[in-house]
């Protein structure tokens, strides 16, 4: 068995929790699947038409986390941390039942499912696995707001920054390779938000779940959860785990060189759309053997079961 070829959880784990955006009550199991799968939801509290896939093209909105819907207007919501522990882990294929609208925040990372998957292993099939290499440079910009992506040897950078104007949260920018870098401190790092934004955002219903249980929340100079940071990049680390998962709605690991400043959700959507408008924008490309170096994945934490 190689980590060139395809892999899926070893096992059934299960969450409960709530979503941070609609304050209700959810299950959640990640499941095996076979090899050339993918990621599949599947809403169990739904009997038809209850299977979403998250790719690009099926996102539906992008206000403050990822939505994805399929053709009958069944959706799921907040998938990007769990998107980004499968991307990082390097998760080809699972199934992933959920009981209601919205993934559960868990504690605001992606530190729960990062420890339940390495507890449970991977199995390694024996299917090798594809990825997307960007041959050509494409970039948007949205006022301030600036991606691109460009071509890549052997590795998978994102480049992110961000600038607030709150003192504590400020100008930060950090640079990782996805296939080489420990990727700890970005699944444990969490969402955040302004103390004078919570009103807002509950009456545009939104993190109506949200509590210092499962976000960073900052008062003017002042944090308010006990302990503080978890590392003095949470802010920015936290969107590179966003920016994870909404890239593994390209359906596959991507080998290029990503740059982004003040971004978020919808201008990675949009880039993934620009991407794949033109097919010599890109080249999909199946894993066999020797064509590509063991650095491509890193995976220290693995345990085949295999």
């Amino acid at each position: 068995m190689s980590i060139l070829t395809q892999k899926t959880i070893s096992k059934k784990i299960s969450f409960t929790g709530i979503g941070i955006h609609t304050g209700k009550k959810v299950n959640l199991s990640v499941l095996p699947a076979a090899p050339n799968t993918g990621i599949v939801f599947k809403r169990v509290d739904i009997e038809k038409d209850n299977l979403i896939f998250p790719l690009y093209n099926n996102v539906s909105d992008t206000t403050l986390c990822t939505t994805i819907s399929n053709e009958s207007g069944v959706k799921v919501s907040t998938i990007e941390h769990l998107m980004g522990a499968f991307y990082g882990i390097g998760i080809d294929n699972a199934l992933v039942e959920i009981d209601s609208q919205e993934v559960p925040i868990m504690d605001g990372s992606a530190k729960c499912f990062i420890e339940s998957i390495n507890n449970a292993g991977l199995n390694l099939s024996d299917q090798p696995i594809k990825i997307i290499k960007i041959n050509r440079t494409i970039e948007l910009n949205d006022g301030d707001k600036f991606i691109s992506i460009g071509k890549s040897n052997v590795t998978g950078d994102i480049e992110f920054e961000i600038k607030y104007n709150n003192k504590i949260i400020g100008n930060k920018k950090n640079k990782i390779n996805v296939f080489e870098d420990k990727l700890t401190e970005i699944y444990n790092s969490r969402t955040f938000c302004l103390y004078e934004d919570i009103e807002k955002l509950k009456n545009m219903n939104l993190g109506l779940g949200g509590s210092l249980e499962n976000a960073v929340v900052i008062k003017e100079n002042k944090i308010l959860n006990i302990g503080g940071l978890r590392n003095k990049n949470e802010f920015v680390n936290h969107k590179i785990l966003d920016c994870m998962g909404d890239l593994f709605l390209s359906g596959y690991k991507i080998i290029g060189s990503l740059k982004c400043s003040q971004g978020g959700h919808k201008l990675t959507n949009e880039l993934l759309r620009k991407v794949f408008s033109n097919h010599l924008n890109y080249s999909l490309i199946e894993i066999k053997g020797k064509q590509l170096p063991h650095v491509f994945a890193n995976y220290s934490n693995l345990k085949s079961t295999a």
